[in-house]
């Protein structure tokens, strides 16, 4: 079984338009052969490619390789669930803010609530889909 991370604090993402694979693993604190490896699981993922296939990624895929990040290290999702989770996230147009995203950390006490509703909607959300596919 895999032991679930604590939040740890993460840097914040300077305002710039590009990354180079070992800014965003720095920022993100991940190592970049995890990060190519990411860019194969998760199609969210894609940064452009230039000369000689060098990566660049933009901010909001720095946001999104903090949320594939939490999923896996800190909510303990395997590959295919975070997967899920961020297809359905994506699907359903979920609103979460890009403060929680952007920068987790284990000062800011609202995170953990805010996680837990954001399950309990979902959960609630999924039970009256399938009361309705009944209903149909």
């Amino acid at each position: 079984m895999q032991a679930i991370e604590a939040p740890i604090e993460l840097p914040a993402i300077p305002r710039k338009r590009y990354f180079a694979i070992g800014e965003v693993a720095d920022l993100c604190q991940v190592k970049p052969h995890v990060l190519r490896y990411w860019e194969q699981e998760f199609p969210q993922l894609k940064p452009v490619k230039r000369r000689g296939n060098r990566r660049y990624y933009q901010h909001e895929d720095v946001v999104m390789v903090r949320r594939i990040r939490s999923l896996l290290y800190a909510e303990g999702f395997t590959i295919g669930g975070a997967r899920q989770r961020l297809r359905d996230q994506l699907k359903l147009g979920s609103d979460i803010p890009e403060t929680v995203l952007a920068a987790p950390s284990a000062n800011s006490p609202h995170l953990e609530p805010v996680a837990a509703r954001s399950a309990q909607i979902r959960q609630v959300r999924d039970e009256l889909e399938s009361l309705l596919k009944l209903l149909r």
